[in-house]
């Protein structure tokens, strides 16, 4: 089988733009990030890091658009993907895309994001090779950065770049009312969940856009566009789960409770190997038993999640520790016990360290705030 891009030099950020204040709702946008967040994950797709693969939801403010692509791509050696859905905008002065965030408005560019920005943002990571899918309106727009002719295209090149688009420059994407997903991102998923019966081993770009082409067209919606560099879309990108013999199973088929006890087992191995040195070891355990995601151990997950963040620290890797912490509060958001305020502490001690006081403050914050909901008494009560 021909190598997959490495996981762990990878990442992908997945910015969804579902809710607006002056256009129209996209709620299936949602659906979009979160499905393509869990195929990207999945250890027989990709099997990308849970810390590597983040989801952007409802941007307010270019910046929350954009330093998730800075940031993951700074740590991206091998690929680095970035996927947008949502609402694509033209200026009333520019015949440029323009991305949506939550508050802009029809024909007023400066309310959004030009792509541009989110192009040197791809360029300023050192991976070898850079995806951008876009899912809206007019991002054929976007291709037009990459391709091999024309004076914009030689000011505009990202080398090792490919892009996929949704619909061509100048129309619609598609967003049919009562599917899950869009369309465009539907077929995506579906080709990555259910891989394609007469490919290779291994899923290329030019393969899944192939794919996307024909069955769009068969269902008349719109026909996605491609543009690339350096002939990047034919190397491997995801594994073809259509691939797999019809006897076994695409994925691991283990009781809820048999993954539970895996977990707790894989953690207490990790300590094991710490506390004789071997930290290596223990790193990708951690790693691997958080993607597992039982959701009858959430408290043994949180645990998992601070084990990796203290091991993390101590090899200078406080980016990703953060990253970790920052999971596993988003975890704990919503219930508190001794595990969250631990979470909390630990991540506002690594935010102050890095210089985010003012996210440190409302992790901080957070916990107060929780632990005065914890003690308030019943209704009624003196």
């Amino acid at each position: 089988m021909p190598e997959l891009p490495d996981p762990t030099a990878s990442a992908a950020v997945l910015i969804g733009t579902s809710a607006y204040r002056h256009l129209p709702q996209l709620p299936a946008v949602e659906n979009n990030t979160e499905d393509l967040a869990d195929a990207l994950q999945d250890p027989t797709v990709w099997g990308l890091p849970q810390a590597r693969c983040r989801v952007v939801p409802n941007p307010v403010t270019q910046a929350e658009l954009l330093e998730p692509v800075y940031e993951l791509g700074r740590q991206s050696k091998d690929t680095f993907l970035v996927y947008y859905c949502g609402h694509g905008l033209r200026d009333s002065d520019s015949a440029d895309l323009y991305l949506a965030l939550h508050g802009s408005r029809e024909g007023a560019g400066y309310t959004a994001t030009e792509y541009r920005h989110l192009r040197s943002a791809l360029r300023a990571s050192p991976a070898r090779r850079k995806i951008v899918i876009l899912d809206c309106c007019f991002s054929g727009r976007a291709t037009r950065t990459l391709g091999a002719t024309g004076d914009l295209a030689a000011q505009a090149v990202v080398d090792g770049a490919y892009v996929l688009t949704a619909s061509p420059r100048d129309h619609a994407a598609l967003a049919p009312d009562g599917e899950r997903h869009t369309a465009f991102t539907g077929e995506l998923l579906k080709l990555l969940v259910e891989g394609v019966a007469d490919a290779p081993d291994t899923l290329d770009l030019e393969t899944l856009y192939r794919e996307l082409d024909a069955r769009l067209r068969s269902k008349n919606r719109p026909s996605p566009q491609r543009s690339q560099v350096n002939d990047i879309g034919r190397l491997p990108l995801v594994r073809n789960r259509a691939r797999v013999p019809r006897t076994t199973a695409a994925g691991p088929v283990i009781d809820i409770e048999v993954q539970a006890a895996l977990l707790a087992s894989g953690l207490q191995l990790a300590r094991l190997l710490r506390s004789v040195g071997r930290n290596r070891d223990a790193l990708p355990i951690l790693r691997m038993i958080l993607q597992a995601r039982v959701p009858e151990a959430e408290g043994e997950s949180v645990a998992v999640h601070l084990e990796l963040a203290e091991l993390l620290t101590e090899t200078g890797q406080d980016r990703e520790a953060i990253e970790t912490l920052e999971a596993a509060f988003r975890q704990t958001h919503k219930r508190f016990g001794p595990e969250a305020l631990t979470v909390c502490r630990r991540l506002a001690e690594l935010l102050q360290q890095a210089g985010n006081h003012r996210q440190a403050c409302d992790v901080l914050r957070h916990a107060l705030d929780s632990m005065d909901e914890d003690v308030t008494p019943p209704e009624g009560s003196r």
